[in-house]
């Protein structure tokens, strides 16, 4: 398979997973953050492949998406694209490493509904809408990374 294709795949099934209603039953809470919490898995592998894609053409290994975007040594301009976006906490890629930093630690990042008579925060999405937000944007971004890529 093809890094494109890989990459692909990857956004693909992070799609399928955000698109699961979780149901109502008993187990539609812990349903529904194994899904989030998958997706955001696949969208973290998604991060890099496309990254390896846009590397390719450098004769450097890739040792994945974290030393990619904290390397100071490589010029390729759709990598700095990313660092950019990456050091904007407002951005798709900002929020995106903020929750891949959560889902590594002992917590994780899904969380429970609110309970009835608790104040919740209003103006807060929730994980599934904030993880669909930032796979669009990453859909959108995605053929300008390519286009960019295939030059070299």
């Amino acid at each position: 398979m093809t890094s494109v294709a890989r990459t692909n795949q990857l956004l693909y099934q992070a799609e399928l997973l955000l698109a699961v209603e979780p149901g109502n039953d008993e187990h539609a809470t812990a349903r529904r953050m194994a899904l989030e919490e998958a997706a955001l898995g696949q969208l973290e592998l998604a991060l890099d492949s496309v990254l390896r894609e846009v590397t390719e053409h450098t004769d450097l290994p890739h040792d994945g998406w974290r030393a990619w975007l904290r390397a100071t040594n490589v010029n390729v301009a759709e990598l700095e694209r990313l660092r950019a976006l990456s050091r904007d906490p407002e951005s798709w890629l900002g929020t995106l490493l903020a929750r891949l930093q959560a889902l590594h630690g002992a917590d994780g990042v899904a969380r429970r509904d609110a309970r009835a008579g608790l104040i919740a925060s209003a103006g807060a999405p929730s994980l599934g809408d904030t993880l669909r937000w930032c796979h669009r944007e990453f859909k959108t971004l995605l053929p300008a990374l390519r286009e960019g890529s295939s030059e070299w």
